[in-house]
């Protein structure tokens, strides 16, 4: 609240068309700006990562903050008196969202499983670090190859909260919940123009509050599998070929809506609330939310008349020179207006980028789509879409510079799907990819179920899309204009948006069914393709279908009149029957993992280790009070998804290999990951001094820890040469550490 409450000025000044300012985005612009410059400081070597740098930035970003609220934007900040009711009232829809999924994670908060112990360690190592970027605590002495700005951010966070991270990780999940909520209802709400009228600002009320829902709590039509009898996992099918049961709906397993189809992946939001793994995806909602808003705003601002538009169109019915259309006095103020617009942009497209990639290249096509459909409707020069691109392309790239100099891709081309055998022999022609029995391609069934529900309502938005347009050129006799211009002529501004939306949408469902990006996984070579781009589209359509769904009561006066009533029942049946199944999504999931919510066990999530793994636990608990930096630590080495590596992932100390599949990933090559893990497996059981001399030299290795894993994993290790080498700093129960003496290492 502090975060936005700085912000405010600054997003009230470019939220100018929000009733609410865009209040609820501050916090996120907040979030963005503060853990930007920390992260560039700390790549600069200028601030070190100290509390006392995050409160100095906040007072230089107060400073600016004030300075805009009283020189430069009194009029856009004052209108936030008009609608502080409502803003207060997003202050506590976003506590609200805070407590009730604090509630729910504390009923399983344990930071194990899926891929905690990775975004664990990413937050652990940040949070050591003095600079950046910050080491891989698995892989040392290299940096972090992969998105990690939204660890950062959940870093600047702990930190400026003093809170434990074995907490914050789990009040993070929380906080995601509540920006994905808060943010949905403003973008709902803002889609619809308020009015004074009672009934208006009720039906902006609801399209915030079921967007909300749509975005934060739906699943997919999967959840009718619930009521039918269980089918194989990897040959599903189609729900009407199995015997009806109500009695299956116990035992219903909410993760396969997210593995429908074989080898993929297809997430949504709530599902990412549920198994709770602290990944980039999950981080770049609130920043997702935040440029959708900020299009949304862009759309709104330039698409309206204003008199500088007026004096612009004058201006180019009276001359036919390029460069006075371009240079004019008249077009200056337009054309900054619009630069500073884009360069905001480009820099949330590189927010995004950090945190996850894909979102940065998806939001990238997004707003160019959105700068060509305002310079179209508002038959500006085509040159502005070249200064927007360049713009946003410039920009993007210098924002992004400081991360992009120490990471590496780790894609490999471009694959097609179902390639010719013809191009297969080729095998490869510039990026593109033509790899022999790649051919996995989705059942239309299997499309149907996971996004049948909005392309339900995306019927019906384009029917009476199509229907206003017939009816307004009938009324008015017009000649032959473009969609757009007729669109635009009724100010259909959210309509053209939402449009935009699904087009996009719809891009990214049809995409990996014809090329993917090529990863290390030989069987799921799709399945991160698909996994990020339609996680977009969930979050995209899931905004077009509240949209429609409230707004679009009208479909009953598009129909015959003898079959008004019929179809508006049957519309209104359908909307709820489906809405209802989405909805019930959540209870499955939520119940499922988290134990029917019934053993309530708070929010450290490090407890489980006091049961599980005393000894680690009591050893970890005393590393983070007395080890400062990040010297090296030695503990065994084992496969992705097992509790190896708990010490790294734990403290943030770096160590020799970690988790094998994914460093492959994240480097790019097995080759150079392999060997790591045998040499681990030669400092513990080798006998010969010099070898073990050479390989802690070669890694910087400060510290040897032996536990309970270790002795299971190496049953010939030989622990008494690290007694020759080092001294024992810590030994409780079955965990002995040695620190290795300087003139040994």
């Amino acid at each position: 609240m502090i975060l936005g409450l700085i912000f405010l000025p600054l997003t009230a000044s470019i939220f100018q068309n929000f009733y609410d300012k865009g209040y609820i985005f501050s916090k996120t612009i907040g979030m963005a700006f503060l853990s930007y410059s920390i992260f560039l400081f700390g790549i600069l070597k200028l601030l070190p990562f100290t509390i006392i740098t995050i409160i100095l930035l906040l007072a230089v970003f107060l400073f600016i903050n004030l300075f805009i609220a009283i020189k430069i934007r009194p009029l856009a900040t004052s209108g936030l008196l008009r609608s502080l009711k409502l803003i207060i009232f997003e202050e506590f829809m976003f506590l609200g969202g805070l407590l009730f999924w604090s509630y729910i994670k504390a009923h399983e908060p344990t930071i194990n499983g899926l891929e905690k112990f990775m975004d664990f360690g990413f937050v652990n190592s940040i949070l050591r670090s003095t600079y950046f970027p910050p080491l891989d605590m698995w892989y040392s002495p290299f940096p972090i190859n992969y998105y990690y700005f939204g660890h950062l951010v959940t870093a600047v966070l702990t930190k400026l909260s003093g809170i434990s991270p074995y907490v914050t990780f789990n009040l993070m999940i929380a906080t995601l919940f509540a920006f994905c909520f808060s943010s949905s209802f403003s973008i709902g709400f803002n889609l619809l123009k308020p009015t004074l009228s009672r009934f208006r600002f009720k039906k902006n009320m609801a399209l915030g509050f079921v967007t909300a829902f749509l975005v934060s709590l739906a699943g997919n039509l999967h959840v009718i599998y619930a009521f039918f009898k269980p089918y194989n996992v990897e040959n599903p099918k189609p729900f009407w070929e199995l015997p009806f049961s109500l009695v299956q709906t116990n035992s219903y397993w909410y993760a396969n809506a997210t593995r429908f189809i074989p080898f993929t992946i297809h997430e949504f939001p709530l599902y990412s609330w549920v198994v709770s793994d602290l990944h980039g995806h999950v981080l770049d909602i609130p920043f997702v939310l935040l440029t959708i808003a900020l299009l949304l705003q862009v759309f709104l601002s330039f698409s309206q008349p204003s008199t500088t538009q007026a004096q612009i169109s004058k201006l180019k019915s009276q001359s036919h020179s390029l460069k006075l259309k371009v240079f004019s006095f008249e077009l200056w103020f337009y054309t900054l207006r619009f630069a500073l617009y884009a360069l905001l942009l480009a820099f949330m497209l590189a927010v995004m980028y950090m945190t996850n990639a894909w979102d940065g290249l998806i939001y990238f096509l997004l707003s160019i789509l959105v700068i060509a459909i305002i310079l179209r409707m508002k038959k500006i020069s085509f040159y502005y879409v070249l200064l927007a691109i360049t713009i946003l392309g410039v920009g993007f790239f210098v924002f992004s510079l400081p991360f992009s100099i120490n990471f590496k891709p780790f894609v490999s081309g471009v694959g097609v799907i179902c390639a010719p055998d013809f191009l297969t022999e080729l095998k490869q022609l510039g990026p593109f990819l033509f790899e022999k029995d790649h051919c996995q391609r989705s059942a239309w069934w299997q499309l149907a179920i996971l996004y049948g529900f909005f392309y339900f309502f995306v019927s019906v938005f384009i029917f009476t899309l199509f229907k206003k347009v017939k009816s307004h050129n009938s009324r008015q006799h017009a000649k032959y204009q473009s969609a757009i211009e007729q669109l635009n002529n009724r100010t259909m501004n959210s309509e053209i948006f939402i449009l935009l939306l699904i087009s996009l949408s719809t891009l990214l469902i049809i995409i990996p069914e014809f090329i993917y990006v090529k990863d290390i996984y030989p069987a799921h070579y799709r399945a991160n393709t698909m996994f990020k781009l339609v996680y977009q589209a969930f979050i995209m359509l899931s905004i077009v279908s509240a949209y429609v769904l409230v707004t679009t009561q009208g479909i009953k006066k598009f129909a015959a009149p003898l079959f008004k009533k019929i179809i508006y029942v049957g519309y209104f049946l359908v909307s709820v029957s489906l809405f209802t199944l989405v909805l019930l999504y959540a209870q499955f999931a939520i119940n499922s993992y988290y134990r029917d919510v019934k053993e309530y066990v708070g929010l450290d999530g490090l407890t489980y280790l006091k049961t599980s793994r005393p000894d680690d636990y009591d050893a970890i608990l005393w590393m983070n009070e007395n080890i400062s930096g990040q010297p090296v630590i030695l503990e065994a080495q084992g496969d992705s998804y097992t509790d190896y590596e708990r010490i790294s992932a734990n403290t943030g100390l770096p160590t020799v290999m970690g988790w094998l599949v994914h460093e492959w990933l994240w480097r790019g090559t097995y080759n150079e990951v392999a060997p790591r893990a045998s040499e681990v497996q030669s400092l513990y059981e080798g006998t010969d001094m010099g070898i073990v001399q050479d390989l802690i030299q070669k890694y910087r290795i400060q510290y040897v820890y032996i536990g309970g894993l270790e002795r299971e994993k190496y049953p010939r290790l030989y622990e008494k040469k690290f007694a020759e080498i080092g001294d024992v700093v810590y030994q409780r129960g079955t965990v002995t550490m040695y620190k290795i003496r300087n003139d040994s290492s």
